[in-house]
């Protein structure tokens, strides 16, 4: 890499650094993660101060340096206004933001996250009044995940490999979820089935983190896909209430523990999220 390089990059984060300037990690198509200075980005006057800002998407002239590179020119082509103008959609955000920090590489091309990233802000900037906040987020997490190359098992058990499909014909039915195995594990399963000689009732409350009902399992097998589950083409008349709002909020939270667990760290802006929501669990 010459001294002097060209990307495009979205700014993830920024922290204050020296009398004037800020730290930022920027996410770039062509190289990854980048820890670049911006200097006197925090001068009321300065004319990258703005572009300086969280999910702007700028074209950038850094100047490579030994421990940190140095931004001198930054052009701005695009940002998401509307995210930090509502505080549940600005907290979704940076929660994804902290998940990209945690699985991209740096000096490495990281295109297809970086326009997941940029696809999933646009996603969420564009949630109008009554969407489910959670609904989208959930996917983008999954989205993330699919790319880290840990999302986990969602359509066959983890133990026996059978395929599982959601049972609306119980209202009790479930399914198990464990972050160790990987994904989901059937309730009910042979001890023939299974591998070792453990009893398996023991296994599987050893193993299983949460349990899904069919409205849930339905939904999230349903993330992998580019766009959101539409719920009255896969949920009976019956379950379009209530309750599906909720059903988002458990899959987010699922989803959200699952990533933690596997990536060894919490996301502080999640927490964010939980007060916005009136729903109890």
């Amino acid at each position: 890499m010459s001294r002097i390089y060209k990307t495009t990059g979205i700014i993830l984060k920024r922290t204050p650094f020296g009398e004037a300037d800020r730290l930022v990690k920027i996410l770039s198509p062509e190289f990854g993660l980048i820890g670049a200075v911006v200097p006197g980005a925090r001068k009321y006057t300065s004319r990258l101060s703005g572009r300086s800002e969280l999910f702007v998407v700028n074209d950038l002239l850094i100047v490579k340096g030994r421990s940190l590179d140095r931004i001198i020119q930054a052009d701005t082509l695009k940002s998401y206004p509307r995210l930090s103008g509502d505080l549940g959609k600005m907290a979704a955000s940076q929660y994804l933001a902290e998940l990209v920090l945690s699985i991209a590489l740096y000096e490495q091309p990281q295109r297809e996250l970086y326009e997941l990233l940029n696809e999933h802000l646009h996603r969420l900037e564009e949630i109008s009044s009554g969407q489910s906040l959670h609904s989208h987020l959930a996917q983008g997490v999954f989205h993330i995940l699919v790319i880290a190359g840990i999302s986990p098992q969602v359509h066959t058990c983890c133990l026996t490999s059978e395929t599982l499909s959601a049972n609306f014909n119980n209202p009790h039915w479930r399914v198990g979820f464990s972050f160790e195995e990987g994904g989901l594990i059937k309730l009910a399963i042979p001890e023939s089935s299974l591998s070792t000689q453990q009893e398996f009732p023991k296994i599987t409350r050893s193993l299983i983190n949460q349990q899904l009902n069919a409205v849930e399992l339905s939904l999230l097998q349903r993330l992998g896909h580019p766009y959101l589950p539409q719920p009255r083409k896969i949920l009976p008349p019956e379950y379009l209430n209530d309750f599906l709002s909720l059903a988002w909020v458990h899959i987010e939270h699922l989803l959200r523990n699952y990533a933690q667990y596997h990536l060894g760290k919490s996301f502080r802006s999640a927490d964010l999220i939980d007060p916005l929501s009136p729903l109890e669990f």
